[in-house]
């Protein structure tokens, strides 16, 4: 039983870190709240994870309809671009004092530069296909990103020194970029106290 306990607990943080949460919209229809890995091929009925994703907050939006689909969450939100925060999906996870957590940053859309969570992957431009990341209102100059194409092909990325970054779009569909940072310290998340936080950002945008 010890040696189980050891493996699962291993395993937690690995999964918590590969996994991602992010939102995707059609036009001014609902959004979709997902959580799995989104480079890969979504199992049917959703990533076996996604009993995780039990309340997703949507920042800047009250009395929002939340209903659960099969793999992802349905929210019906007011038209332009949706965010949404989770530091709830994993419980903390490692050793007493060298505690680990998550929280997700996710977002949908490219209609305003502006940014309204601590962690969040924004267009410089309203419809601009240059993004920067920005850490509490400010661009991280250096960033690592991802951008996953349509055809679920990954493309690492690297920010200039004044945090923005060129996407290359080349063709039709859904384009999602992902960063991720880790703090250190003491701090906390919705299940508890941790050493080490694990910033986890996602922004879609369609290309018509």
């Amino acid at each position: 039983m010890r040696r189980l306990a050891v493996v699962i607990a291993l395993a937690v943080p690995a999964t918590a870190n590969a996994h991602e949460v992010w939102v995707e919209r059609d036009g001014a229809g609902p959004a979709r709240i997902y959580l799995g890995e989104p480079a890969e091929t979504m199992p049917a009925g959703g990533d076996p994870e996604f009993r995780n994703l039990v309340a997703p907050r949507i920042v800047g939006q009250t009395a929002t309809r939340q209903v659960r689909r099969a793999g992802f969450i349905e929210a019906e939100v007011a038209p332009g671009d949706v965010r949404v925060t989770d530091d709830s999906v994993f419980k903390p996870w490692g050793d007493p004092g060298a505690k680990e957590g998550v929280v997700y940053y996710a977002r949908a859309g490219r209609s305003e530069p502006a940014t309204q969570m601590a962690y969040e992957i924004a267009p410089l431009a309203a419809g601009s296909n240059r993004f920067a990341l920005h850490r509490n209102g400010k661009p991280a100059g250096g960033a690592k990103l991802t951008l996953v194409t349509p055809e679920r092909r990954s493309v690492e990325l690297t920010a200039d020194a004044d945090g923005s970054v060129d996407v290359p779009v080349a063709g039709k569909g859904r384009y999602l970029l992902t960063a991720a940072q880790v703090e250190t310290g003491k701090l906390r998340v919705a299940g508890g106290a941790v050493d080490k936080l694990h910033h986890i950002a996602t922004t879609t945008f369609v290309v018509d």
